[in-house]
């Protein structure tokens, strides 16, 4: 009897198998058997539950391969809608060719004699290149806005998952504690946990009452006996300068969150589809955009270098800069000298003067500077500082001002003519940058007012935060006491803070923090009221670059006359043109000067151009990279999954070929039944 029921049950589980075939994560069963022995004597076959044929090591193998391929299939994705925006190699449209095409067209104007085509064409591809790299870093921003969304939905599957995985644990532990088969919960569990381990790298332990626990990768645990949810404030879908980490909290059944654990999950350790979304979201897309600012910084210096040195005819009434920072009472920092000159309508030189900014001495202030202006060329021109914005304007209708370097000993502050310094002549306009290096030195004051303060935040090389400062000026009035303060903040433990010679603050990291970054997520200051914040000054950070409002100069799009291409004479005597009719000698400058080098500090000396192709390049090269990581984690993934279904999965022939044992044993047993019956029915006729 007990040898016909085990062929009854071992029938039943190979056509449980044959029926779930084609189903996924199904592992087939087999009826456990073992020898029933009483009082000392064979007693026939003790039949058991279904247990699942199933290896937990190849399984493991599949949860260890979901966690890599979530990852690298978010980096591939991402990285090729980037690749997308930046256009196809040698596109028109692209950002390499609109670069070009402002050399180009620089080019065409020195050929063309300064024609209105040749001015409009020129003029029209700057602003069409700072509209480019503008929209290129809205994109960016959209992009991070979309990983926002997509890791607010994977943390709410992730919960979904963590509380079937806790449900299921119960079921497995209660079915296992009767004596029942738990295989089809354990089978549901396991599909579970592939996918949980495809959202997050998970480790998987089981225990002895069949019950698993699940920590992160980065070791934080998500369920043992009690159930975790991730809390999350953000997932709305917004770019931000920084994102609060997940919080990882005790929940109950219902999944109702409750009290904080204490652990967090702020970084791309945790792997899986989470880990490689916030890569992305906090250190590659981040990185692209400040290498972007970076960009147009060295593209706005370049063009407003020519610009400043030049002028036009008829002379401008008036030059008025940009909010260099500086007020009349900071020191001067010049040296060489500059000539100022107010000019007629016709280019007739009126009134010059050459101020010598080293003889004016160490100590000069720009006030002393405006004082030495004013003296030259009143009283037909003054000039004054407002707000950190200098203005020169001449003081009688029909004349206008120029200014040029000194041929043999240029003025220079932090490597710019004092013109360019405080943008009184500029192509590239922006309103949240000075577009140029401050020049500030340690004993110069911050100009910090009461209350503003900086955050300052250092991420490791994978985006993970290391740690944050807010900088509050707090340790002395100077800008050397903003380096010292930083260096002896959390921030210190990872790296120096330094002034270099344009009075930008970088930052060396310490060989353990090796590829860290620096950015200013807030920044409330305002130096003496001039609008300049120290993000903006300090260049700690290409984020203020000022490239989301930058323009070319409205009037010189409104009037290709406004393009200053020609060049104040330096040797007409007063009376003379100091201004010749068609010069146009400030387009062969363009030229000239977009082909050198520019000091992008952390980025190093080079030529715009070049930069360019190497973040293009960079792009190119992790989208490509991206996507080879994700065939490599596919195709290990399918190894992963091809291995654990071979051992555990249902093989129709040989379950056919079990049927066939376990109908013969099932026909043998019968017989030794029929056989015993006949025996019994014999020695009833036998007594009778």
């Amino acid at each position: 009897m007990s040898g016909l029921a085990a062929s009854q049950a071992g029938m039943r589980s190979v056509s449980n198998n044959i029926a779930n075939v084609g189903t996924a994560g199904y592992a087939r069963e087999r009826v456990s058997l073992s020898t029933g022995v009483t009082s000392g004597r064979v007693s026939g076959v003790v039949i058991g539950e279904p247990e699942r044929v199933a290896d937990k090591f190849l399984e493991s193998a599949v949860y260890r391969r979901a966690g890599d391929i979530g990852r690298s299939e978010a980096a591939a994705s991402y990285m090729d809608r980037l690749q997308s925006l930046l256009g196809a190699p040698g596109a028109e449209s692209g950002l390499a060719a609109r670069l070009s095409a402002i050399t180009t067209s620089a080019s065409e104007m020195t050929g063309l004699q300064g024609s209105a085509q040749a001015v409009a064409r020129f003029t029209g591809n700057v602003q069409d290149t700072i509209g480019q790299l503008n929209q290129l870093d809205r994109d960016v921003s959209g992009l991070r806005a979309d990983i926002e969304t997509e890791l607010g939905y994977t943390l709410e599957r992730a919960n979904v998952l963590l509380r079937q995985v806790h449900d299921l644990n119960d079921e497995v532990a209660r079915l296992d504690g009767l004596g029942r088969s738990s295989a089809g919960a354990a089978d549901r569990r396991m599909i579970a946990l592939e996918e949980l381990s495809g959202l997050m790298k998970v480790n998987i332990r089981e225990q002895a009452d069949g019950r698993v626990t699940i920590d992160t990768a980065s070791g934080q645990v998500l369920l043992d006996r009690r159930l975790r949810q991730l809390s999350y404030p953000g997932g709305s879908g917004a770019s931000q300068p920084t994102y609060p980490p997940v919080d990882i909290r005790f929940a109950d059944a219902n999944g109702n969150i409750g009290a904080a654990t204490g652990e967090k999950i702020d970084s791309a350790a945790v792997g899986g589809k989470l880990g490689g979304l916030i890569d992305l979201r906090d250190r590659a897309l981040p990185e692209f955009s400040e290498k972007l600012g970076v960009l147009f910084t060295g593209l706005a210096e370049s063009l407003n270098a020519v610009s400043n040195a030049g002028t036009t005819l008829p002379p401008p009434a008036s030059l008025v800069g940009r909010e260099s920072g500086l007020i009349g009472t900071d020191r001067l920092g010049f040296t060489g000298a500059a000539t100022f000159a107010v000019l007629g309508n016709d280019g007739t030189l009126i009134a010059r003067t050459t101020v010598d900014f080293t003889a004016l001495g160490a100590g000069a202030t720009v006030d002393d500077a405006i004082t030495a202006i004013n003296a030259g060329l009143g009283p037909n021109a003054t000039a004054s500082i407002v707000g950190g914005r200098l203005s020169i304007s001449a003081t009688a209708a029909n004349t206008g001002v120029a200014i040029a370097q000194d041929a043999a000993n240029p003025s220079n502050r932090a490597g710019l003519g004092f013109s360019q310094f405080f943008g009184l002549n500029d192509i590239i306009r922006s309103d949240s940058s000075a577009l140029v290096p401050s020049g500030l030195i340690a004993s110069d004051p911050h100009g910090f007012g009461a209350g503003e303060t900086a955050e300052i935040v250092l991420r490791d090389s994978s985006g993970r935060t290391l740690t944050s400062y807010t900088l509050t000026g707090s340790v002395g009035p100077s800008y050397g006491d903003l380096v010292t303060e930083l260096n002896t903040s959390p921030l210190g433990a990872f790296g120096s803070f330094a002034i270099d010679g344009r009075g930008r603050i970088q930052f060396q990291s310490t060989v353990a923090a090796t590829g860290a970054t620096v950015s200013v997520p807030s920044d409330s200051t305002n130096r003496f009221g001039t609008g300049r914040s120290f993000s903006t000054l300090s260049g700690l950070s290409g984020d203020s670059s000022g490239l989301s409002n930058a323009e070319v100069r409205p009037d010189i799009l409104a009037s290709t006359t406004r393009l200053p291409l020609a060049r104040l004479q330096l040797g007409a005597a007063i009376g003379e043109k100091a201004i010749g009719a068609g010069d146009v000698t400030g387009a062969t400058a363009f030229v000239d000067q977009l082909a050198r080098a520019v000091d992008l500090g952390k980025d190093g000396v080079v030529t715009v151009e070049r930069f360019s192709s190497l973040l293009l390049g960079r792009a190119g090269t992790q989208a490509a990279q991206a996507q080879s990581a994700f065939e490599d984690a596919a195709a290990r993934m399918d190894d992963a999954v091809n291995r654990r279904d071979s051992f555990a999965g249902v093989n129709v022939d040989e379950e056919l070929a079990q049927m066939v044992v376990l109908q013969n044993s099932y026909s043998a047993a019968a017989r030794v039944m029929t056989t015993a019956s006949e025996m019994y029915d014999t020695l009833i006729a036998m007594l009778k």
